[in-house]
């Protein structure tokens, strides 16, 4: 049987997942004391069921999942707003030695993948695939990377791609709760965080309180601002690709532009910014988004490639928990803040941008404290700024192997 979900059936059935993972995070201790985020367990645990079904040649799916773009883009738009200059300012040092830690991780995941395909005997070009391309890059860089090393001659190139973004979508949501958790246990942390005093907005504890607080008028007022901050977001990343010919995502687009809107309305007083409606339409859009990308991963791509390739993804796993464990966190200060960002870095650095920010979410309401500064230097770091390095370098690389 081949069923095929339109947009309204894909998002009720994303609803259903996600509900479900809240569900089984509270029933269920090890997925709250890992930090395994809600849309991870719902929508994992049923792309699981469909590569059962798949398996067994009983039933197939297919997802319209058009409405997931939409969501990361209006994610990333609330986290633009909540980024004011201050806040960026409280940063200082860290915002770059988290960004060199990103350069670094770029470059040496492809070098590293690329001499362990070249040990391994195969083409080198399959080690950069399961490199900085896909596990940096996320699904969107290894289809784009993936094509353009297949235009130049090696075969197999995008599945190879796009099954290790999927090997470290999932890895990288899997590993970042517990990391971070592990590193607050094992140097016994502190639960405080620079420019943070309150629980974390939209947290299960909270939430009901946020929604007792929130009116229409003024809901429909930060919806308003959120969408126009969308539009004109997607309009700045299109109009700076057809100048530059660099590639800038949308919800990049509209994250920057929210963080213009935010700091001028601070300056300006504008609109009277209502916390607690960016908190819903933040947490629901990430729930969502996360949600529907997990429950439609094809998790058979990753039985279908070679034992090379896995070994490769696996090796790569191994070296960026110990980097993470044993170097990352001293970098960034061995405290709350740097746990929190080892989380995000997991999430970054295996998968992609939406996964950082689930996991250090997740982090930060088991322990019921936000940390501003790792919610706003990860994702800045990890989705902008990093591919100043890594795509010149992705490009560069495969071009040597060709």
């Amino acid at each position: 049987m081949a069923f095929q979900l339109d947009a309204m059936s894909t998002l009720f059935l994303t609803v259903l997942c996600l509900l479900l993972g809240i569900y089984l995070k509270k029933r269920i201790n090890f997925f709250d004391k890992f930090c395994i985020p809600a849309p991870v367990v719902g929508g994992f645990l049923v792309s699981i069921l469909i590569w059962i079904l798949r398996s067994a040649d009983i039933a197939t799916f297919q997802f319209d999942t058009s409405l997931q773009s939409f969501l990361m883009v209006a994610f990333f738009t609330t986290v633009g707003i909540d980024g004011s200059f201050r806040v960026l300012k409280s940063g200082g040092k860290l915002l770059f030695v988290y960004l060199g830690i990103c350069w670094f991780l770029a470059l040496f995941q492809n070098t590293f993948g690329a001499g362990l395909a070249m040990a391994f005997g195969v083409d080198p070009v399959m080690g950069v695939m399961a490199g900085a391309v896909s596990l940096t890059g996320g699904h969107g860089g290894a289809a784009a990377f993936g094509t353009m090393a297949e235009e130049l001659g090696h075969q197999s190139m995008l599945v190879a791609a796009i099954a290790s973004a999927t090997f470290g979508l999932i890895a990288g949501s899997l590993l970042g709760g517990p990391v971070a958790s592990f590193l607050i246990k094992r140097h016994n942390v502190k639960i405080e965080a620079a420019g943070s005093g309150e629980n974390l907005p939209g947290a299960p504890e909270t939430l009901s309180k946020a929604v007792k607080e929130i009116d229409v008028n003024g809901f429909l007022r930060m919806l308003a601002v959120i969408l126009g901050i969308m539009v004109v977001g997607r309009w700045a990343s299109a109009e700076f690709t057809a100048m530059t010919g660099f590639s800038l995502p949308s919800y990049v687009g509209a994250m920057l532009i929210a963080i213009i809107v935010r700091n001028v309305n601070d300056y300006f007083t504008v609109v009277k910014i209502h916390q607690k409606s960016i908190d819903l339409v933040s947490g629901v859009s990430l729930g969502l988004f996360l949600t529907m990308a997990m429950m439609s991963l094809k998790i058979w791509e990753l039985s279908e490639v070679a034992l090379p390739l896995l070994s490769i993804l696996v090796l790569q796993t191994i070296a960026i928990l110990a980097f993470t464990i044993f170097i990352v966190f001293r970098l960034l200060g061995k405290n709350y803040d740097a746990a929190v960002m080892c989380a995000g870095l997991m999430g970054h650095g295996l998968g992609a941008t939406p996964n950082a920010m689930a996991n250090m979410t997740s982090v930060c309401e088991k322990y019921k404290m936000v940390s501003t500064r790792a919610l706003m230097i990860v994702p800045i770091s990890g989705a902008v700024l990093i591919d100043l390095v890594s795509i010149p370098y992705h490009t560069w690389l495969i071009n040597y192997f060709s």
